[in-house]
């Protein structure tokens, strides 16, 4: 254990010192990139903020207004029926659109039922499990100026419909529903 804590503590320190000595001699000006890399990042955080506050505010409506927690009473019979908690609908819906809400989702269903429960194993799973497709096609093809996305959103969302069901199956399977 002590083996690993040091190599993790010192790898990314020493892949800098590397990329510095490497660079230093091959005679690269490593200051002035580094700067030229910072302005080029500031400059993409203003593009990308439009696209930011969009996705901010949409799920910040559909937690607000109460339309996912009536989806979710909607299909909470349906979901019974296959066994599947309807605490974890949210958590399905919202990860594909962004990380952070997923994450605070995941946080309420773990703080609620626990991390060794059924659902809270089921919602770290699934967490791992899927992707925030909307955020990243949002914000990388908008970066880019990419207009059409052809069938990357499809993919994407059939993606992460695969990990939802292959979290719920594989969680089953090895944990059992309590």
């Amino acid at each position: 254990m002590a083996v690993i804590s040091l190599i993790s503590t010192w790898l990314i320190p020493c892949f800098i010192l590397l990329v510095l000595i490497v660079a230093s001699w091959k005679r690269i000006p490593t200051y002035e990139i580094f700067v030229e890399g910072g302005k080029e990042g500031v400059k993409m955080a203003f593009t990308l903020l439009p696209f930011l506050v969009g996705m901010i505010v949409s799920i910040s409506i559909l937690r607000a207004s109460g339309a996912l927690d009536a989806f979710v009473g909607l299909l909470s019979p349906l979901l019974s029926y296959f066994g599947v908690p309807p605490d974890i609908v949210p958590l399905a819906l919202v990860r594909p659109i962004s990380g952070t809400a997923a994450l605070g989702v995941t946080t309420e269903i773990i703080d609620s039922y626990g991390p060794d429960s059924f659902v809270g194993r089921l919602a770290s799973t699934m967490q791992g499990s899927t992707d925030t497709t909307l955020y990243i096609l949002t914000v990388y093809f908008g970066a880019v100026g990419i207009k059409k996305m052809r069938y990357a959103l499809k993919v994407g969302l059939l993606a992460d419909l695969i990990g939802i069901i292959a979290s719920i199956v594989i969680v089953t399977i090895i944990f059992g529903q309590s």
